[in-house]
């Protein structure tokens, strides 16, 4: 029996003592720290920036930048520009183009539109309050709805109505601006 173990004890020896094993344990070791290291280093390293494509363009909120950086103007570029920095906005030229005009007649024909459905709101309110007023003061006093209920809707009417003339006038004044500015008639429609 003794034999047995002493051979069994030789060989584990030599396995544990053997330069696989011991070049396994150290392998371990350098792996171990090789991954301590690259932890290390992904705390210091900048954040990448994020590319946006197809794939997780749903995902992102908030505001997307132009691509690219802005370059810094040429020293003759500069100088203009600094000019024109003094210049109030009020003596800036407006640039009488298309998007202008289109812009100014939809902000006119959308005024124009509000103050139209309003007119027509109020109109149906006058109707319906008119049915509802008895001139007959013993059953008037039984109802919600008075003379001076009446007459300030009335005048609401007539405000609105006035509204809606100086619309229409707004816009025409701003077709024959377009028309001396030679526009094209087209940009004053509504697309």
């Amino acid at each position: 029996m003794k034999t047995k173990a002493l051979i069994f004890a030789a060989l584990a020896s030599a396995l544990v003592c053997s330069p696989t094993v011991m070049n396994a344990r150290q392998s371990q070791d350098s792996v171990a720290e090789a991954a301590r290291k690259a932890q290390a280093e992904k705390k210091t390293a900048p954040k990448p920036k994020m590319v946006i494509d197809n794939d997780n363009l749903g995902s992102v909120t908030g505001i997307v930048n132009v691509v690219g950086q802005e370059t810094a103007p040429a020293a003759d570029q500069a100088k203009p520009a600094a000019a024109d920095t003094t210049k109030t906005e009020a003596e800036k030229p407006v640039v009488k183009d298309e998007a202008y005009w289109r812009k100014q007649f939809t902000d006119l024909n959308k005024k124009l539109a509000d103050d139209s459905k309003e007119l027509d709101i109020l109109q149906r309110e006058y109707n319906l309050k008119q049915q509802q007023y008895y001139s007959d003061p013993n059953t008037a006093m039984k109802e919600q709805f008075d003379r001076k209920d009446l007459t300030d809707t009335k005048q609401n009417i007539d405000d609105k109505t006035a509204a809606v003339a100086k619309d229409k006038q707004d816009i025409s004044d701003q077709e024959d601006a377009l028309r001396q500015a030679g526009g094209d008639p087209g940009w004053a429609r509504q697309p």
